[in-house]
């Protein structure tokens, strides 16, 4: 499963229909390397967005842990068994708010904050 927050769409950067295409090319991608995603979710919103319609405050967007407890609802996932993978603070705090078991924070080259590695 992947669970990201695209605010891209709601600064105007690209469209809602540019990310499903490039998404869909991308779990068609993964598919054929024999990796199955058993769900896609993401939030396109941002509190400071210029796109009107995505300019908003809400439970998906991580930190908070709406998108992951969708999927958890949807997909009756064992959240306590689960593992979330991700490369920033708001990851692992959706993580912990989500009761999942398992968060591995990765490095990107940022540098790793003090408050990270406590979350992590």
């Amino acid at each position: 499963m992947l669970v990201t927050n695209q605010s891209g769409i709601a600064r105007g950067k690209f469209t809602e229909a540019q990310f499903e295409t490039l998404t869909e090319w991308m779990d068609w991608s993964l598919a054929d390397r024999g990796v199955d995603l058993d769900g896609i979710y993401y939030c396109p919103h941002h509190p400071q967005g210029a796109v009107e319609e995505y300019r908003q405050t809400c439970d998906c967007r991580k930190p908070h842990p709406g998108m992951l407890i969708s999927a958890r609802d949807y997909l009756h996932i064992d959240m306590a068994s689960s593992y979330m993978v991700g490369d920033k603070l708001e990851d692992m705090q959706a993580a912990a708010a989500a009761d999942v078991g398992t968060k591995v924070l990765v490095r990107t080259g940022k540098p790793l904050t003090e408050e990270a590695e406590k979350a992590g």
